[in-house]
């Protein structure tokens, strides 16, 4: 993966790293998952060679899987690294997070051990943080994330993309891997045991008691949370029986979850990803409600078995705590989305709200023509139906959008989308006499101030530098020109830091959102009206100097 210095994550690698660790679950067996994981590096997190070391009953760990090389795999596949000679790789070198990186310069004194290896060859490197043939790159696979717990196995890589050193996003990106991964390997064990348990239940009555108790154990003592559901009839879903780490999970004891099904259960905006699941052999990741009223992600996975040969069926879920790493994947979606200094929408996520606000069609008529048509690049003709109580108007056919229109000049010119562009008056002034963090603690106080001011529902969002913009919906002429003074006068009162007080004015353009205009156009359009008003307001200070 390329080093990223930058706060916000590339959605395509972002997409890359989500996909491999989908596919993770998508293996069938526990080989299918390990030659996954060594997959996922080479395909999703920018490195050429992969190495899956699992650790084996007796504490030593074999090659269990390798991406990347032909030669590599021929070489290495089936070999055995001494726990001991791991180990002391394993508090060698740097750590990044749970990562282990071993320097060119460091790894000489390994070179006589036992550990299967892969031989570097080509140039030294040019740069200081250019990858060195020699660097040797470690992510130790535990169920628990913080490196705690059980050594699952060992991905070594090698040869990353772009020949440098993973930066913060990439390190991260193999540490969150890594941890998924085992898990994944952890479930691929699981479901093996699980499913050998099934086929001795399928066999005999006899097997069947043998058989029970090791299912029981499997179930009771499994990892993550364990139900079984009833299937079909009136009681479709229901749960008959939960495994402590279930009841943990959720905070409810198993005589109160048998009184429920996850229907129950599940977040109101989930209720459709459940019934989308198939009950058979369905998967959904969704939240599940606490007994303390809060909700935690859960992946829910479901298989069917049979009491007996001939009997009933029923349903067994497997569900799987990922609040963590959902919480990783929404902080990481919100810095993409988010600036990252006052925490507002960034310019992306601004031109898409307001992309979402207007669509490409032309603006549509007003009170007096009710309906229009336009002839479109398709050459089919779109037609406008005016509502004259609330001033909009809606696509003919097309009712799921509300037409932006750009109220008109009259006392009563409608209701329409404002944009109200905002430049700082003396920010620059603030910066270099007192420094960039005194101009920090600005912006961040204006952007609290103007969030403050507005409606629930309003957008307020940093354009870069001292620029601001407020997306407010459902405005006439008149009101958006009395938000523009009501924010004008949240900002000029004095900003205390550090003991002094400072001041910031600030000049708003207001410019309106309609349709058939894109979201540069209408950013364009109220960013010329401010630097109008700007120009304004600086020429009657000049005027008034001259005047005294």
């Amino acid at each position: 993966m390329d080093t990223e210095s930058e706060p916000y994550v590339r959605l395509a690698t972002l997409r890359q790293v989500h996909q491999v660790v989908a596919d993770l679950n998508c293996a069938r067996s526990l080989a299918d998952t390990l030659q996954a994981v060594a997959d996922g590096v080479v395909k999703g997190l920018g490195f050429e060679l992969a190495v899956v070391n699992l650790v084996r009953p007796d504490g030593d760990l074999v090659v269990a899987a390798v991406a990347g090389s032909a030669a590599a795999e021929a070489l290495m596949a089936g070999r055995v690294g001494s726990r001991a000679s791991w180990e002391r790789r394993l508090t060698m070198g740097e750590r990044w997070g749970t990562l282990r990186f071993i320097p060119h310069h460091e790894g000489w004194v390994l070179d006589g051990d036992d550990v299967p290896s892969w031989p570097g060859d080509g140039p030294p490197p040019r740069f200081p943080d250019e990858w060195h043939p020699e660097d040797r790159l470690l992510a130790p696979m535990h169920a628990n994330p913080a490196g705690a717990g059980e050594l699952i196995g060992v991905i070594s890589v090698d040869r990353p993309v772009g020949g440098r050193r993973p930066g913060p996003w990439g390190r991260e990106a193999l540490q969150m891997y890594a941890f998924q991964s085992a898990i994944a390997i952890s479930n691929a064990r699981l479901r093996a045991n699980m499913q050998r348990a099934l086929v001795r239940l399928e066999r005999e009555q006899q097997a069947l008691r043998a058989s029970e108790e090791s299912f029981r154990q499997a179930f009771e003592y499994a990892p993550s949370g364990m139900a079984i559901a009833e299937m079909g009839g009136d009681q479709h879903g229901k749960l008959v029986r939960t495994n402590d780490a279930l009841c943990r999970l959720l905070g409810r004891p198993a005589a109160v979850l048998r009184r429920h099904s996850f229907s129950d259960l599940v977040h109101p905006e989930d209720v459709g990803v459940l019934l989308r699941t198939s009950a058979e052999g369905g998967r959904a990741e969704l939240r599940l409600q606490r007994r303390d009223g809060s909700y935690v992600w859960v992946n829910l996975r479901n298989s069917v078995v049979a009491d007996t040969a001939d009997g009933p069926r029923f349903l067994l879920t497997h569900v799987e705590d990922i609040e963590e790493r959902k919480g990783r994947e929404l902080a990481l979606a919100h810095r993409a989305s988010h600036d990252s200094l006052t925490g507002l929408p960034n310019s992306a996520e601004l031109r898409a709200r307001l992309s979402g606000k207007i669509c490409a069609r032309p603006q549509a008529p007003d009170a007096d023509g009710h309906t229009a048509a336009h002839a479109g690049t398709d050459e089919f003709a779109y037609t406008y139906d005016y509502d004259p109580v609330d001033g909009t108007a809606r696509l003919s056919g097309f009712d799921h959008h509300t037409h932006t229109v750009q109220p008109s000049d009259e006392a009563d010119g409608g209701k329409g989308l404002a944009v109200l562009f905002c430049d700082l008056d003396g920010f620059k002034s603030i910066n270099d006499r007192f420094g960039h963090h005194t101009g920090d603690a600005v912006l961040i106080e204006v952007a609290r101030r103007l969030t403050s001011a507005v409606r629930d529902g309003d957008t307020v969002a940093r354009l870069g530098g001292d620029e601001f913009v407020v997306l407010a919906d459902g405005l006439g002429r008149e009101d958006a020109e009395d938000l523009a003074v009501r924010l004008r006068n949240a900002i000029i009162p004095p900003i205390r830091f550090e003991g002094r007080a400072v001041r910031v004015g600030a000049s708003f353009g207001i410019g309106w959102a309609g349709c058939g205009m894109t979201a540069d156009e209408v950013l364009q359009s109220a960013d010329q009206r401010m630097y109008i008003e700007k120009r304004s307001r600086n020429g009657t200070r000049s005027h008034r100097r001259a005047a005294g």
